[in-house]
C-alpha cells in the first residue's frame, strides 16, 4: 500500500490509496507530531465506525439463519426462514431508493432501524408461534437491509471519494466479519434457549446509534481541515472533478453534519424524479449490478442447493488423523463448508481495509465468471464425482479449495463494487448548476445497486430447493445414500 514519509519528524503513515497519490503533499514545515496522531486518529475512528455499522447491521441475519432449526417446529420447511430473512430486506432496498424522494434523515432512519431490529428480535423472543416468529424475523430483516442502504449512502457524505472508499471499504470488511461473530454468538447463546438467546441478542442493534453518535467522525471534520498536518495528509479537492461539495446533512432540517460549522446549505425542495433516476441506473446495469446479481445468485445456489449435498464418508483416524479430527459424522460436512465460505469472504471483504488494491472496473464481472466455473464443477463433483469414493482426503481438499475461491469472489464482488461507485465523478452539468442534485444522484447511485445482491439471493433460495432434491436423486442413482441419511 502506498505511504507518505513527513519531514522533519520521519513520520510514516499509511492512509487510503487514493489520499495519498493523490492529495499528500511533502513539505519541510509540516505539521507536528501530535497533529499527524489526531489526523490518523480521525482516520482509525472512520474505519473503526463503519466496520461496527457492517457487522451489528448483519450479524442478527447470520443469527436467525444459524437458529433457524431452533426457531421452527421440525415439520416446518427451514426454507421459509431463509425467504422472511431476505424478502423484506430486499423490499427496503428497492423502495427505499428508488420511491422516496428528498434529503435522507441519517438520525432519524438509523434509530428506526435500531428499534426495529430490536423489536423483531423480542417479537421472536416472547412468542412461540410461527407466524409471531416468522413476523420478527421479517421485521429484523426489513431493518437489515434497509440499515445497509444507509450505511453505504451515509459513506457518500464523506469527501473526497478516496475517504467514502476508505468508509465502504471497512464497512464491507464488517458485514464479512458478521458472519464468522453471528455464528459463534449463536453458537455460545443457544445453550440458555431459544428466548434467552434471542432476547440477548436484541440488545445489539443498540451499538450502532451509539457508535454513530459518539465515535464517528462528521463529514465536516475531513471536508474542513483545521491544522496544517490536516492539509498535508488529505487537502482535499472538493469533488474528484473539482466541484463544489459539501458535507450532506443529516436530516432536512439541518444544514449539515454540524450546524454552523459551514457556509448555509444549497436550495431545498430538490427531489430527483422517476425519469433522473432511471438515467443514473441504466449505465450501471451491467457495469455493476448484473456482476453483483450473478455473483450472488451462483454464490448462494451453491450454499444452499449444492453445498449440502457435497457429502463423503467419515474418515478414519488410521487414513486421515488430521481431518478425523476436524469430521466426526456426515453432518460435520455442512457447517464446515459454512465455516470456511464465511471466513474467506470476511477475508475478501477486508481487501481494501487491508490495504489491497481495488479491482479495476473492467475486471468487475471476474468473480461472477469463476463463480459459475465453480458452480458447474461443484454440481459434477456432487452428480457424479471427480475422484471416486475412496479418495475421500482428494474429495474434501477439492472441495475445501472451490469453496474457499467461492468465498474470495464473492467478498471481492461485493467490496469492489460498492468502492467504485463511491469512487465515480459526478455530473460535471448536473453538479455545476445544482449542488444538491449531485448530493442526491450519489446518494441514489450507491443506493440503487443494493437490490441486486438481495435480488440474486432471493432466486438462489428459489432456485437451491430442486438443486438439492435432484443431486440427491443422482447421488442415489450412483449408489451413494449418504444424503438420504440427513
Amino acid at each position: 500500500m502506498p505511504q507518505a514519509t513527513f519531514s522533519p519528524a520521519d513520520l510514516t503513515i499509511t492512509l487510503p490509496e487514493d489520499v495519498v497519490d493523490d492529495n499528500v503533499v511533502e513539505r519541510p514545515g509540516g505539521g507536528t507530531l501530535k497533529e499527524l496522531e489526531r489526523e490518523k486518529k480521525l482516520l482509525r475512528k472512520l474505519g473503526f465506525s463503519f466496520f461496527v455499522f457492517g457487522c451489528i447491521n448483519n450479524v442478527l441475519y447470520v443469527i436467525i439463519l444459524s437458529a433457524a432449526l431452533d426457531l421452527v417446529p421440525p415439520s416446518t420447511p427451514k426454507g421459509i426462514i431463509a425467504f422472511c430473512n431476505i424478502a423484506p430486506a430486499l423490499v427496503a432496498k428497492v423502495a427505499w431508493p428508488y420511491v422516496l424522494k428528498g434529503r435522507i434523515r441519517y438520525t432519524k432512519r438509523l434509530l428506526g432501524c435500531c428499534l426495529l431490529s430490536t423489536l423483531g428480535m423480542l417479537v421472536v423472543a416472547l412468542f412461540d408461534s410461527l407466524f409471531m416468529r416468522l413476523l420478527g424475523i421479517s421485521l429484523a430483516s426489513f431493518s437489515s437491509g434497509l440499515g445497509e442502504l444507509t450505511f453505504l449512502q451515509l459513506s457518500t457524505t464523506y469527501v473526497p471519494p478516496s475517504i467514502a472508499g476508505y468508509g465502504v471499504g471497512y464497512f464491507a470488511s464488517g458485514t464479512g466479519a458478521a458472519g464468522l461473530v453471528g455464528a459463534l454468538l449463536w453458537w455460545e447463546l443457544r445453550g440458555l434457549g431459544v428466548r434467552t438467546g434471542v432476547g440477548l441478542s436484541s440488545i445489539m442493534p443498540s451499538i450502532i446509534p451509539l457508535t454513530y453518535f459518539f465515535i464517528l467522525p462528521k463529514a465536516s471534520t475531513f471536508l474542513y481541515p483545521t491544522t496544517p498536518a490536516y492539509e498535508e495528509i488529505l487537502s482535499p479537492p472538493m469533488t474528484t472533478e473539482g466541484l463544489p461539495y459539501t458535507p450532506l446533512a443529516a436530516a432536512e432540517d439541518e444544514v449539515g453534519e454540524e450546524e454552523g460549522s459551514q457556509p448555509p446549505g444549497p436550495k431545498r425542495g430538490v427531489a430527483l424524479s422517476i425519469n433522473d433516476k432511471w438515467r443514473l441506473v441504466k449505465p450501471m446495469l451491467p457495469k455493476y449490478m448484473l456482476p453483483l446479481f450473478c455473483v450472488y445468485l451462483f454464490e448462494y445456489t451453491i450454499n444452499q442447493g449444492i453445498g449440502p449435498t457435497l457429502l463423503y464418508p467419515v474418515p478414519s483416524p488410521e487414513d486421515h488423523w488430521l481431518l478425523s479430527k476436524i469430521i466426526h459424522s456426515v453432518r460435520d460436512y455442512y457447517p464446515l463448508w459454512q465455516l470456511v465460505y464465511q471466513a474467506t469472504v470476511f477475508l475478501s471483504r477486508s481487501s481494501i481495509s487491508l490495504g489491497i488494491p481495488a479491482l479495476p472496473t473492467r475486471f468487475l464481472p471476474l468473480p461472477a465468471i469463476v463463480q459459475f466455473v465453480i458452480l458447474t464443477t461443484l454440481v459434477y463433483e456432487s452428480a457424479y464425482g471427480l475422484f471416486g469414493e475412496n479418495q475421500e482426503g482428494l474429495n474434501v481438499f477439492f472441495v475445501f479449495s472451490l469453496i474457499s475461491v467461492e468465498g474470495i469472489c464473492g467478498g471481492l464482488a461485493y467490496v469492489n463494487v460498492f468502492y467504485r461507485i463511491n469512487h465515480e465523478p459526478p455530473d460535471s452539468s448536473t453538479a455545476n448548476h445544482d449542488i444538491e442534485r449531485a448530493r442526491q444522484e450519489r446518494e441514489f447511485k450507491i443506493g440503487s445497486v443494493g437490490f441486486a445482491d438481495s435480488t440474486g439471493i432471493l432466486f438462489a433460495s428459489i432456485l437451491a430447493v430442486p438443486t438439492e432434491i435432484e443431486l440427491c436423486k443422482a447421488q442415489v442413482r450412483r449408489g451413494k445414500l449418504l444424503c438420504k441419511g440427513l
